[in-house]
Order: structure tokens, then C-alpha cells, then sequence
């Protein structure tokens, strides 16, 4: 079992009162916690800063990372940036939902082992196919329209095979906005732990 602690050493610089920078200041102690927040969208620039925080933090021992996640989703791509990236880190990732995991966001949450996905009491979940605007000139807006299919297809999958349910239950199920609150996640297998405390975060 691992547990978490803090591998990253204190700064000797004399500015760690936060006046410059709140904002850097706290996601510096969050860094020294091994501690990455998903908080908000997922575009390009959310997963540029999370992807280079978890590189630095396995880079720097492979002791686990905590990822908290509270998002409404966004970009495909980005999701799957992060998501494949867990897998490719070398330290384990454990998924800490609170408030909303929806849509690619939930993509995220199901890049660990169900062991190692947790969320807060008050948690919602959201699956759903993805969309987009197409637009242009016809031909263009069939290649959009096809792109969207695979990229259905192959999100059902990835949901299909990470909660044990069958594809044929996932395409249905995501043909529409399907919540979940705690509970159902847990039954439909999104979920595997709900916690109450940080204490409770271990895998």
C-alpha cells in the first residue's frame, strides 16, 4: 500500500509569504504535497500545466500523485493527454473527484485502476458522446461529422472496458447526458471509493 508524503524540498529563497503571487505560491505547496488539481475546462492550457506537473513530480520520485479533479469536461484531445499520461508516468496516479467529473473529465478519472479512483460525498459524474460544431464546406463537414463517430466509438470503449460494462449498454447509455451520483457511479463502476478525508486516499 503507499502512502503519500513530500518529496519536494522547501524553498530557501526567503518568498514563501505568497505576497507576489498567491496563486503560484499555493500551487507550489500543493506540488510539495504530490498534490495536481484539475479544476475548471479541459483545453490545451490546462493540459499543458498539468501534464508538466506530473513529469516533474515523477521526475522526481515514484511515489504517488493525487489528481483531483473538478471539471465539466472540454477538449478531447487534451483529455486524452492526460489520460495517456498517467499510464505513461512511472509513479501512481490516484483520482480524486469533488463537486463534477463530466464528460472528458470523466475520461480522466478512468485512466487508473478502479482501486485508485476515489471522490468526495457530493460528487457528480457525467458520461455523454462527444460533439461538435462542424462547419464549412460540405465535404469538410462530413469529415468532421465521421470524426465524430470514431472519437464516440472509441470513448465508449475506453468507458466499456474501464467499468466492466458491455458496449452495447455504453452506447446507449451516452447517446444522452447520463448522471451519476455517487451510488450509481460506484454500481456502474466508474467509482471505486468514496472518501471522506485525505487519510482515506490510499491504494
Amino acid at each position: 500500500m503507499h502512502a503519500f508524503s513530500s518529496s519536494i524540498p522547501k524553498s530557501d529563497s526567503g518568498d514563501d509569504n505568497g505576497a507576489a503571487d498567491p496563486m503560484a505560491f499555493m500551487m507550489k505547496r500543493l506540488l510539495e504535497t504530490r498534490t495536481v488539481m484539475i479544476f475548471g475546462g479541459v483545453d490545451q492550457k490546462l493540459a499543458e500545466r498539468v501534464s508538466a506537473q506530473m513529469l516533474y513530480l515523477d521526475h522526481l520520485s515514484d511515489e504517488p500523485i493525487r489528481l483531483l479533479i473538478n471539471s465539466p469536461g472540454g477538449h478531447v484531445e487534451s483529455g486524452d493527454t492526460i489520460h495517456d499520461l498517467i499510464d505513461y508516468i512511472a509513479a501512481p496516479v490516484a483520482v480524486i473527484g469533488t463537486g463534477w467529473v463530466a464528460s472528458i473529465a470523466t475520461h480522466i478519472f478512468l485512466g487508473v485502476a478502479p482501486e485508485q479512483r476515489f471522490c468526495l460525498p457530493n460528487t457528480r459524474f457525467l458520461i455523454h458522446q462527444p460533439s461538435g460544431g462542424a462547419g464549412g464546406k460540405a465535404s469538410d463537414i462530413a469529415i468532421q461529422a465521421e470524426e465524430i463517430v470514431k472519437m464516440r466509438e472509441r470513448i465508449a470503449q475506453k468507458i466499456a472496458e474501464a467499468t466492466g460494462q458491455s458496449i452495447d449498454r455504453v452506447r446507449t447509455d451516452i447517446d444522452r447526458d447520463y448522471w451519476m451520483s455517487t451510488e450509481e457511479a460506484k454500481d456502474y463502476g466508474i467509482l471505486g471509493t468514496v472518501i471522506k478525508k485525505a487519510s482515506e486516499v490510499s491504494f
